[in-house]
């Protein structure tokens, strides 16, 4: 951040203006100052003269341990400090090359081998090796694990979505996995897994030091070590996490700044008028409404995600009367998904009839979505008996997500849409982490939440908001299908796409028929930065690696 010549030469104009009527007071120009982003706007330095790039959001992180949350505020900052085998190109789902710079992949998707880059050391500057990628691997598979922190409340949801289970399980996908040299290391499956390497480019399966989990415990989730271009320094909750520059990365020339300071800043306005006053470099969660004005004004640039998520209103299909499939038809029927696009999103987002993005492998077009129709859905509530309606408890998310830049209003016009047919909702509101936990344990009667896709496969989405394994962990409409389930596990054990993507079209179908949310919209995310940001791309996943942004003088 760096304030227009012009401010500066106020600024010292009215400092030696103070200076010369406060007698023996001290003064001086302030370390702040609030400016534009104007076309001479450059970028702030610290104290020491170090590019210090702060990024605000909306909410602050769940847990740092990245294995251990489905949380994206933390996958954004644990991206940047800790690496997996594989990773994503920096526009899309490609596989590209992480801490594994190769692979190779039998001829019957059975026997996975990653040759890793040597050389590498972590924060605290350790080795890395196979031994290190084979613990991790362990103490997410493996609850006995002496770092899977079980009886602290650690669960490593993901890991037993993407990978069918855990040790012991039938369904967990992994065999074993074999130490083969240093820098070399072998897994091998059980059955196929049709996104096995995709999974290894996930967020969520990064390489922890080994040492680090020995020292902190539990406390891991506060104290990541890993092998990426920043390190962790603190974190102050709900106000901001700051990284500095590892400078024995392994990517020569990166990273370009010094520090990052993730800023919690949950009002979407404040966030802007902190970008434009100079104070932030890159904001999430821009108003779609603001889109055209921060496009046209001089010192901010706008920027664009994929459309790849969902957000939607869950309903807990284990309490009543959210337990009849016609009260869930009915709730469908009664939310104006095209209003909501309309009023909220200015154009970045399209109702949605599917939880799958369309652009995914087995969207399916085919299904007719449930159209806004005030009179079927009191004719279904009478039919499941509430021909008077009922109240009901609607919890609304605390922070703007990418999905959901505004929950608060799309919770009011929610509120207002089941009113007109008789049913009476009451908005429960919560801190971010306690809001996670609590959908978690099944609180809840109607939630909102949305999903982003991070491995670019239709199993991340479907799977794990819906597979009856996982209830209690990612999935939190407690919704459980016994046909649905054997689809999607058919699924994931082919490697034909073709097939993959018929099963999953299949399963959408019972799925839309069961309707255990309201699918809302899918959005086109929108961002700003200040012009003087070079080489940030933002990530359909929602976490970016800063490592190549730099801040132009």
């Amino acid at each position: 951040m760096k304030p227009k010549f012009w401010a500066l030469i106020v600024l010292l104009a009215l400092t030696l203006l103070v200076a010369a009527c406060s007698g023996d007071e001290e003064s001086g120009a302030s370390g702040e100052s609030d400016n534009g982003g104007g076309e001479d706007a450059e970028a702030d330095s610290g104290s020491d003269g170090e590019d210090v790039l702060v990024f605000a959001r909306g909410g602050d992180s769940e847990s740092l341990d990245p294995g251990s949350t489905t949380d994206g505020e933390s996958s954004r900052v644990t991206k940047q400090v800790l690496e997996g085998l594989l990773a994503f190109d920096k526009e899309s789902f490609d596989v590209v090359p992480g801490l594994a710079h190769d692979w190779e992949v039998s001829d019957d998707g059975l026997n996975y081998t990653f040759y890793l880059e040597e050389g590498v050391t972590f924060h605290d500057g350790t080795d890395f090796n196979a031994e290190a990628v084979k613990t991790n691997f362990e103490r997410w598979s493996d609850p006995e694990h002496e770092y899977a922190f079980e009886e602290d409340g650690y669960v490593y949801s993901m890991y037993g979505t993407m990978f069918g289970g855990y040790k012991g399980d039938e369904s967990h996908v992994i065999e074993e996995i074999n130490v083969v040299n240093d820098h070399e290391i072998e897994f091998v499956l059980k059955r196929p897994l049709g996104y096995f390497l995709q999974n290894m480019a996930m967020t969520y399966f990064p390489i922890t030091s080994p040492a680090a989990l020995e020292e902190y415990g539990p406390e891991i989730n506060e104290n990541p070590v890993g092998t990426g271009p920043f390190k962790f320094e603190s974190w102050t909750k709900d106000d901001s996490i700051v990284l500095s520059k590892f400078e024995d990365y392994r990517k020569e020339g990166q990273p370009k700044v010094d520090q990052v300071i993730f800023e919690v800043i949950p009002d979407n306005a404040a966030r802007l008028i902190a970008l434009q006053s100079g104070e932030i470099d890159i904001m999430d969660g821009l108003n779609p409404d603001d889109a055209a004005s921060v496009e046209s004004e001089q010192g901010v640039e706008l920027y664009t995600r994929a459309e790849n998520n969902v957000g939607y209103v869950g309903m807990n299909t284990q309490k009543e009367p959210l337990d009849q499939v016609e009260v869930r038809q009915a709730i469908n029927h009664a939310i104006d998904r095209q209003a909501i696009a309309d009023a909220m999103y200015a154009g970045y987002a399209n109702p949605a009839k599917n939880l799958l993005p369309p652009s995914y492998m087995g969207y399916n077009d085919d299904i007719e979505p449930y159209a806004y129709d005030p009179e079927r859905a009191q004719e279904l509530l009478a039919e499941a008996g509430y021909e008077d309606g009922f109240e009901i408890e609607l919890w609304t998310m605390p922070v703007a997500r990418p999905y959901m830049p505004d929950p608060e209003t799309v919770a009011e016009i929610v509120q207002n849409n089941l009113a007109e047919v008789g049913i009476e909702v009451s908005l429960v509101r919560e801190e971010w982490a306690p809001y996670l936990e609590s959908t978690l344990q099944g609180e809840q009667e109607l939630f909102m939440l949305g999903w982003s896709g991070t491995n670019g496969d239709p199993d991340y989405f479907l799977s794990s908001l819906l597979h009856g394994d996982n209830v209690g962990s990612s999935n939190r409409t407690f919704y459980e299908n016994d046909e649905v389930d054997e689809l999607l596990d058919q699924a994931k054990v082919s490697i034909d796409q073709d097939e993959r993507a018929a099963l999953y079209q299949e399963a959408q179908a019972l799925i839309h028929e069961d309707a255990p949310m309201v699918n809302l919209v899918h959005s086109t995310p929108v961002l700003a930065a200040a012009s003087y940001v070079e080489n940030y791309v933002p990530h359909p996943s929602t976490s970016e690696s800063l490592a190549e942004v730099e801040l132009a003088n």
